[in-house]
């Protein structure tokens, strides 16, 4: 059996990284891997390959920095020579990027069988890039592999029932395979106590790239700063905005660190009191580890968490108070499933 998976961007190379260790364990099964070039940061996915030894790509197209259109049709184009000459029978793809949308349409045209893990997230508004990706690359899937429940129900309300299984998250999979290996050196370095503390991550447009709503946010961290510690590490594009805004002064309060890799970051999660973020994998790690974060979005893909919250949505004008409101509520467990997700999808591809 040959398997050719896709990924692009930093979270799929995670996801892989943990599909790929399921793999090794079938002897019969062939896998290779493409990275289509969209995004890669050796800071952000290097921990992965070295804690989960998981090998280099097999294929790297170079496709990056254009817009979607181009992007996508690059890619598929790229894509297209790289299925016919492998002649894969399944093409595992993942989440909701313009690698994965491209990975879709060129596999439905060629009559190729679908996988795609981390099926069924739907958020609002219908017109963001990743919602067009997601929703299309679902109705071309053959295989649908959802994080959660969720995720059934809303495939379920568009018609796709065949094919589809609630396996869990990948992503807790990941964070049990690594937990033991989680850097907490964090703590001592910035002075840190253990839950006396708040982390918060930073980089969606809506949010960054608007000079009001950028400051009305860190005017409400630097507020709860004078309270409680906030470690910040600052995205590079968030770096510049807040340079190019003149802004520098809202970070006064705030301990501003360098980017941290995915080890160092779950060891300040770890040991956090709250988290403040607008990622969308981050805000489901911070349920793994069992902190509420406030999520600085309109909506969600991670519905179930704010309608069982342990998550609460938020912005620039309510964040201090969500903050640090106390939690008064004990948060359902198993939403993402056992942690062993990777371990049912192959069972399914193989089978």
């Amino acid at each position: 059996m040959k398997i050719v998976s896709i990924v692009g961007a930093r979270p799929q190379f995670v996801k892989e990284a943990i599909i790929q260790k399921e793999i090794r364990k079938y002897p019969d099964i062939q896998e290779i891997v493409v990275h289509t070039g969209q995004h890669y940061d050796s800071n952000m996915s290097g921990v992965f390959f070295d804690v989960l030894n998981m090998r280099k790509p097999d294929y790297n197209l170079g496709i990056h920095g254009k817009s979607h259109a181009r992007m996508t049709a690059e890619m598929m184009t790229a894509l297209e020579e790289v299925i016919l000459k492998e002649k894969p029978d399944t093409v595992v793809l993942y989440g909701d990027t313009n690698s994965t949308l491209a990975g879709a349409l060129v596999c439905a045209k060629l009559k190729v069988p679908v996988a795609h893990i981390e099926a069924g997230l739907r958020q609002e508004p219908k017109d963001m890039p990743e919602e067009i990706n997601r929703v299309l690359t679902d109705h071309v899937s053959t295989y649908l592999f959802t994080p959660s429940q969720t995720g059934v129900e809303n495939l379920e309300r568009e018609g796709i029932t065949r094919n589809v299984h609630f396996t869990g998250d990948v992503m807790y999979d990941v964070y049990k395979e690594m937990e033991d290996s989680f850097d907490c050196s964090l703590l001592e370095r910035l002075g840190l106590t253990r839950d006396r503390y708040m982390v918060m991550t930073l980089h969606r447009d809506f949010n960054v790239d608007n000079r009001e709503i950028l400051e009305g946010i860190l005017s409400q961290v630097g507020r709860i700063a004078e309270e409680i510690p906030v470690v910040f590490p600052i995205h590079p594009h968030t770096r510049k905005n807040v340079e190019t805004f003149g802004l520098q002064k809202c970070l006064e309060n705030i301990t501003v660190t360098e980017p941290v890799d995915y080890l160092q970051l779950m060891g300040l999660t770890k040991y956090a009191l709250k988290i403040i973020t607008d990622s969308g994998g981050y805000q489901k790690e911070a349920y793994f580890a069992g902190k509420e974060a406030c999520i600085l979005m309109p909506d969600t893909s991670w519905r179930e968490l704010v309608e069982c919250r342990a998550n609460t949505l938020t912005d620039s004008r309510n964040l201090y108070e969500a903050a640090l409101a106390k939690r008064t509520h004990t948060v359902k467990e198993g939403i993402y499933g056992d942690g062993h997700a990777s371990k049912k999808i192959l069972r399914v591809l193989h089978r």
